[in-house]
């Protein structure tokens, strides 16, 4: 390939990152991720609840599972997300990086909110109790702080470029915290099982596993379609005086 192919090649990539470009880009992408999230749910929900056995050990209580994990995997997953762009926006101050990170920490915290309440409500039947200070749920716990601190920074300080820098740092030091979730039951002695999928195989039926992967997918989806809704919001309140936004809002009055 030419060195001028290249340059171009890298030229349309990049080109993506300025506002006025992402911005359309974005809410063409939504409907096809949301569409996908509904449909994912529907057969996940519907293999988790209907196909899938009972467990010999846990009998139905187990099903939670199927909105339990997929949750907690989406809020470790989304902060590293959120941390990454955050760093990206930190280093090389950019806004579209800034943005996107804080466009993930509202969907990121609400998944953290739902594996701890469905936690709550599996750990009941099968420890006796909603909660415990177990390693695992406590860390989790943590992650939800996180996110709501990154979220309570952002909002604290008027001067959005002064907001991005000092919560992103927040979220760059919050990171370790991942590690400590995933590994908890691996480090310490905890009540919270181990996982049930592993690189190596899975100890789950098959149905099982596939109810859980499709809501996965399906918490993927959701997931990527709520961020891109939130990040159009944020470019036009921060880009509301940019010429783009006016010409915007012209044409749609």
């Amino acid at each position: 390939m030419s060195s001028t192919a290249t340059a171009s090649s890298g030229f349309s990539l990049f080109r993506f990152a300025a506002p006025h470009v992402f911005y359309p880009l974005a809410g063409r992408m939504v409907p096809w991720f949301a569409a996908l999230a509904a449909v994912l749910t529907v057969a996940g929900l519907y293999v988790g609840f209907f196909v899938a056995p009972t467990d010999f050990q846990q009998g139905e209580s187990y099903r939670i599972i199927f909105i339990h994990v997929p949750s907690a995997w989406m809020a470790m997953f989304l902060y590293v997300v959120m941390a990454f762009w955050a760093g990206v926006g930190l280093v090389f101050n950019t806004r579209l990086s800034a943005m996107m990170a804080s466009a993930i920490a509202p969907t990121g915290a609400l998944m953290a909110f739902i594996a701890l309440w469905t936690g709550a409500l599996w750990g009941r039947p099968t420890w006796g109790a909603y909660w415990v200070w177990d390693a695992r749920l406590t860390s989790t716990l943590i992650l939800l702080f996180l996110y709501l601190g990154f979220i309570a920074l952002q909002a604290a300080i008027d001067d959005p470029r002064r907001a991005d820098k000092a919560s992103a740092v927040l979220a760059l030091v919050g990171v370790v915290n991942v590690p400590i979730i995933y590994f908890s039951v691996q480090w310490w002695n905890t009540l919270h099982q181990g996982a049930s999928v592993k690189p190596g195989g899975t100890s789950m039926a098959a149905t099982m596993l596939t109810g859980m992967l499709l809501m996965v997918f399906a918490f993927w989806m959701y997931a990527i379609a709520a961020v891109l809704v939130r990040v159009r919001a944020i470019l036009l309140e921060r880009e509301r005086r940019a010429a783009w936004v006016q010409e915007l809002a012209a044409r749609e009055r």
